[in-house]
């Protein structure tokens, strides 16, 4: 595990250097749009349509999704408590708890969890990180996480219809099925087209490795101490939480342990889009990532060695 996150760390700590200074005056905000934007409509697509492409389609297509939603929701559930009995104590503004429910139940399970994923298993691992995100994660941070980020906000009024708009025109989510199709009909793409879709993939890993440097920030705030809660339900319950739902619905071997480890990512980088566009407090929201993202340093390794791998 080390031999792989030492290199991720070195790329992250490229794009945080970047960040701070911006070789030819580009900005790390524009260059972190533009790479979030070729990895979202073209590069993560291409590697959606391989994958899913040369995979063996079996019941790990239900049983991931079905397992990333128990964990997430259960995790979500267990902050909101949580932070429903601390808030008093905690002085936490609505704008605050919204953030910190979504970085306590929202793990970072593509632009972290693919890379170490198929670092340790290889491509062919590659589908249960789509699974966890595209089929259930994403569409749980638009359906329900949003829902709760405009209740918190207070100044927009959720809507249900764009949320499932937003959803079904991810170029990902139509990658991961249509390369289902491919391989469900037995389709035989040209061997140019696969090489294709195999170099814009591999460019995946790279450019989001290096995106989490971009976006990782270490702002001044007033309550750090209360993102300690969150942190513990993200990197120690969710992963122990995914363990028990994954054993409970007969994943084992490769899948069970990609899954435990889906569940054990830090918070997810896409929570402050959410945070932003329903008025949520960004800079506690990127301090739970740079919190989260450090420490899954050391909590990663140690959840492949309880895992048993």
């Amino acid at each position: 595990m080390h031999g792989i996150l030492f290199p991720f760390g070195l790329i992250i700590l490229a794009g945080v250097a970047f960040r701070r200074m911006r070789p030819s005056g580009v900005e790390a905000g524009a260059m972190s749009q533009a790479i979030n934007a070729g990895v979202l409509n073209l590069f993560l697509p291409a590697l959606c349509i391989k994958t899913m492409y040369q995979s063996t389609i079996d019941h790990h297509a239900l049983l991931v999704p079905a397992t990333a939603c128990v964990t997430t929701l259960t995790a979500l559930l267990l902050a909101a408590g949580t932070y429903s009995l601390l808030s008093k104590k905690l002085q936490l503004a609505p704008q605050e708890k919204g953030v910190v429910l979504l970085a306590a139940a929202f793990g970072n399970v593509t632009y972290l969890g693919l890379p170490v994923i198929t670092g340790l298993f290889g491509q062919s691992a590659a589908q249960y990180a789509l699974y966890y995100d595209l089929l259930a994660t994403t569409p749980l941070l638009w359906l329900v996480g949003a829902t709760m980020a405009a209740r918190c906000g207070g100044d927009r009024e959720y809507d249900i219809p764009s949320a499932l708009k937003t959803i079904v025109s991810l170029p990902p989510v139509w990658g991961i099925f249509a390369g289902m199709a491919l391989n469900l009909t037995r389709a035989t793409l040209p061997p140019f087209m696969v090489s294709a879709l195999d170099m814009l993939g591999g460019l995946v890993v790279p450019l989001m490795i290096f995106s989490i440097g971009l976006a990782l920030t270490f702002p001044k705030v007033a309550h750090a101490f209360a993102v300690l809660p969150a942190v513990v339900i993200k990197l120690a319950l969710s992963p122990f939480i995914s363990f028990l739902a994954a054993k409970t619905l007969g994943l084992s071997g490769t899948a069970l342990t990609s899954t435990v480890l889906e569940g054990a990512m830090p918070s997810m980088v896409l929570t402050l889009l959410v945070a932003g566009r329903y008025n949520l407090d960004i800079s506690l929201g990127a301090f739970m990532i740079v919190v989260t993202t450090t420490l899954s340093f050391f909590t990663l390794p140690a959840i492949l060695y309880l895992v048993g791998v």
